[in-house]
């Protein structure tokens, strides 16, 4: 008996996208380890999916299901956190009084407020080039393949929305600052 023949179509899915779905999950898990066994995870989950001729946007698909096992892992770690408390107590960081001091708490959320309005005084490009680099972790040559522009583009994008956000996010001079 015969084996099939791999679809051609998913081989090149798995060499083109393995490198950036594994950088996605180590950049959100606290284990290299893990992060390599969720991408392993993504592709068999990808190459056992039977209607993979239908997806339009593989790159998507793979980032999604990365987002899904992404999502499995976190609440596997809560419940072994909550069945094995002592154990997650040794693994915490310790929470600091600033932490828990309402003060600090409230201008946190005043700061990220504030953060959302100055990202969302960027022109949409540049507030999409600097969202892909900063939060979804990829390079520049890869927001220039994905956006369709030059990576010296790219650059450009990136260094005037940090510009516009460090300009709009310094504090006033009269200002006193907590200490």
């Amino acid at each position: 008996m015969s084996r099939p023949k791999p679809d051609p179509s998913s081989a090149d899915a798995c060499r083109g996208f393995y490198a950036d779905i594994l950088y996605f999950l180590r950049k959100r898990t606290d284990n290299a380890s893990d992060a390599a066994d969720m991408t392993q995870d993504v592709f068999t989950q990808w190459l056992g999916y039977r209607d993979r001729a239908k997806v339009e946007q593989p790159r998507a698909f793979l980032f999604q299901m990365a987002r899904n096992l992404l999502r499995d892992h976190w609440r596997k770690q809560k419940v072994r956190q909550s069945v094995h408390p002592d154990q997650s107590e040794m693994d915490a960081e310790p929470v600091t009084d600033e932490q828990n001091d309402p003060m600090a708490v409230t201008l946190r959320l005043q700061r990220l407020e504030q953060l959302k309005e100055v990202l969302a005084q960027l022109s949409p490009r540049r507030r999409e080039a600097l969202m892909l680099h900063r939060f979804e972790g990829l390079s520049q040559a890869q927001i220039a393949e994905r956006m369709g522009i030059s990576t010296s583009m790219v650059e450009k994008h990136i260094a005037f929305a940090l510009l516009h956000c460090k300009r709009r996010l310094q504090p006033d001079p009269g200002t006193e600052q907590p200490e």
